[in-house]
C-alpha cells in the first residue's frame, strides 16, 4: 500500500504517506494520553432528537454517533421550516449526502474483514482477530445498530499494528514514495541552497497530462457535464513559468492566480453509450526548496493583521479542544522557543502512523479526529499538526497537490508550511518526517522536510476548502481538498463512483519542450 491520499490500486475508486513505521505501535502509545470516547459522540437528549427543525449542530453529532434514521428524520423535519435560507438548506441536504457516503466508505462486515487480513496471516485465529477488533484497530462505524467496517480497514492493519505486521506471511515493503527515505535528491538540494545562498534549487522542467473520464451514460446524452481539473498556481522559488499547452476539450477556462485552488474548468456534451472525456496539458519549472534554519535566530512571531488568520481557530477543522490542548502540553512542556516547539510538535505527529482515509467530507472535524484514531494520511496528519502549531501560537497553512518520481510512482498529497522569523514561510511534510542520515550525511538532512521541499510535487492549493472559479452549483465530492477534480451536470454533483482520472508527466529540458 502506497502512502499517497489514495493507493496505488485504490487511486481511481471511491475508497481510496516517512521513516519506515518504527516497531513500537504508537497507536497504543498515544491513545492513553487522549479520551477514549473516539468518534462516538455522546448520545443527544430527547429534545435534541425530537425538536421540530433540529439545529445543524446537532444533526451533525447525530450522523457521527451513527444515529442515521434520527439524522434522517431531523433533517426532513427541519427542510419544512419555510424560514431556512438556500445556504441553510443546502448544508441539511448535504448532511443527507454524506450519510451516503459514509455507507460507501463502510461497507464490509467483520466476516469480509477477516477475509481480507487471511489473504496476508493465511493462520489467522478468531481470538486473534476479535483481540485485534476489540483494540480499535478496524477502523468501524455503528450504523442504527449495525457495525460496518471502513472498506480499507484490512490493509491499515498492518500499518498501525507492529504485531500484525510481524505476523504477515510475506514480509513484503510497502509501495511507499522514493523521496520518503533520505536519497541523493535530498542531498543534492542540501549542498546546492547552503552553497548558493537561494531556498529555491535543483529545477526540473515537467509536461503535466490530467485526465478526468467521466462514465458512460452517468450524465443523460445531450447534457452539458461541467469539470474542473486541478492548476498549479505560480508559486515564486517552488512552481514557476506555467503555460497551458492544449486541453480537450479546446477552451479550457484556467482560473485567477488569486484562486487558492485553482483548477481549469471545461464543459462537454455527453454522448449516448461514451465516456465524456475532459483532459489538459501544461508545462511548469518546479523546484527544491531548502531553508538553512539557525534555531537561534528564530524570533517569536508578531501576528499581524496578515497573519492573524494563520494562528485561528477555523472550524470545523481546525479547532483548540480540550484533547488538543492537553496533547499539545505534554509534547511540548516548558518550551518556549518557536522552533523547538515546531520540531517537538513535528516530531510527535510524525509518530502517528500513516492509515488509507475515509473521505474528508465524512468527517466533521478532522484534527480532532486524527488525534483520537491514533492514525491518519497525509492531509488528516497535516490538519493535526497544523492545528496543535496554531494552538502555540505559529501561524501555519495549506499546500497540497500531487507528487510523482523518476521511476512509476505518483500520488496525490497534502504538506503545509509554518511561519518563522526571519525566515518567513517555509515548508513542511510531516508525513514524510524525519529522514534518517547515514554517517557522512550532514546532520540537518534529519529536518529536512521542516523548512525544505523536493522538486518532484506540483501544488495545486495554497488553502484548503476554497471556492472555485467558476463556482460549482452542487456540493463538492471532496469538500476540502481539490486534488482528483470534480464533475456535475444541471441534475447534480457526479461522486468519485461514477468518474475516474490520471495523471501523467515527463521531463523536458529546461529550455524548451521536448519533441517525444
Amino acid at each position: 500500500m502506497t502512502k499517497g491520499r489514495l493507493a496505488q490500486h485504490e487511486r481511481n475508486t471511491i475508497t481510496h504517506r516517512p521513516a519506515p513505521v518504527a516497531a513500537v505501535d504508537w497507536r497504543r502509545r498515544l491513545l492513553p494520553l487522549l479520551c477514549t470516547a473516539l468518534l462516538a459522540v455522546p448520545l443527544l437528549s430527547p429534545a435534541a432528537t425530537t425538536a421540530p427543525s433540529a439545529p445543524l449542530p446537532a444533526i451533525i453529532a447525530q450522523i457521527d454517533a451513527g444515529h442515521f434514521q434520527a439524522a434522517d428524520a431531523a433533517i426532513t423535519r427541519a427542510l419544512a421550516s419555510s424560514d431556512l435560507s438556500a445556504d441553510q438548506r443546502e448544508a441539511l441536504s448535504f448532511q443527507r449526502e454524506r450519510m451516503r457516503r459514509l455507507r460507501l466508505d463502510f461497507s464490509l462486515d467483520a466476516s469480509q474483514v477477516q477475509a481480507r487480513v487471511r489473504k496476508q496471516i493465511p493462520d489467522l485465529t478468531a481470538a486473534e482477530f476479535d483481540r485485534w477488533n476489540r483494540e480499535g484497530l478496524f477502523e468501524h462505524l455503528s450504523i442504527d445498530g449495525h457495525t460496518y467496517y471502513f472498506n480499507r480497514s484490512p490493509g491499515n492493519l498492518f500499518r498501525i499494528s507492529a504485531e500484525a505486521r510481524a505476523r504477515r506471511a510475506v514480509q513484503a515493503p510497502f509501495d511507499d514514495g522514493p523521496n520518503e527515505i533520505l536519497n541523493d535528491h535530498h542531498r543534492t538540494v542540501l549542498r546546492e541552497a547552503l552553497a548558493s545562498g537561494r531556498t529555491g534549487v535543483d529545477p526540473h522542467r515537467v509536461e503535466v497530462t490530467q485526465t478526468l473520464t467521466v462514465e458512460a451514460d452517468a450524465v443523460p446524452a445531450g447534457e452539458t457535464v461541467r469539470a474542473w481539473i486541478p492548476y498549479p498556481r505560480a508559486i515564486a522559488g517552488q512552481q514557476e513559468d506555467i503555460r497551458l499547452v492544449e486541453s480537450s476539450p479546446i477552451g479550457a477556462r484556467v482560473a485567477p492566480e488569486s484562486a487558492l485552488q485553482r483548477t481549469a474548468y471545461l464543459e462537454k456534451k455527453a454522448v449516448a453509450g461514451q465516456p465524456t472525456v475532459f483532459a489538459i496539458t501544461y508545462d511548469v519549472t518546479v523546484l527544491a526548496q531548502y531553508h538553512a534554519i539557525d534555531p537561534a535566530k528564530v524570533t517569536a512571531e508578531t501576528i499581524t493583521p496578515a497573519l492573524a488568520p494563520y494562528v485561528a481557530e477555523r472550524p470545523p477543522h481546525i479547532v483548540f479542544t480540550d484533547d488538543l490542548r492537553a496533547f499539545s502540553r505534554k509534547v511540548v512542556g516548558d518550551e518556549k522557543d518557536p522552533y523547538r516547539i515546531a520540531q517537538k510538535l513535528f516530531a510527535a505527529v510524525d509518530q502517528i502512523p500513516w492509515a488509507g482515509a475515509r473521505e474528508y467530507s465524512t468527517i466533521s472535524n478532522i484534527s480532532d479526529y486524527t488525534l483520537h484514531a491514533g492514525h491518519g494520511d497525509c492531509g488528516e496528519q497535516t490538519l493535526l499538526l497544523m492545528t496543535l502549531l496554531r494552538l502555540n501560537g505559529i501561524p501555519t497553512r495549506w499546500q497540497s497537490g500531487w507528487i510523482f518520481s523518476d521511476g512509476r510512482y505518483n500520488n496525490i498529497h497534502d504538506w503545509g508550511q509554518l511561519y518563522l522569523p526571519p525566515y518567513g514561510w517555509v515548508p513542511m511534510d510531516v508525513t514524510f518526517g524525519q529522514l534518517q542520515p547515514k554517517p557522512g550525511d550532514n546532520p540537518a538532512l534529519r529536518w529536512f522536510y521542516l523548512g525544505g521541499l523536493d522538486a518532484y510535487r506540483i501544488a495545486f492549493n495554497d488553502d484548503y476548502s476554497q471556492p472555485f472559479v467558476p463556482a460549482k452549483t452542487f456540493p463538492r465530492s471532496e469538500t476540502v481538498d481539490s486534488q482528483r477534480g470534480e464533475v456535475e451536470w444541471k441534475g447534480g454533483n457526479l461522486y468519485f463512483d461514477q468518474w475516474d482520472y490520471h495523471f501523467a508527466w515527463k521531463r523536458l529540458p529546461l529550455q524548451g519542450r521536448s519533441d517525444n
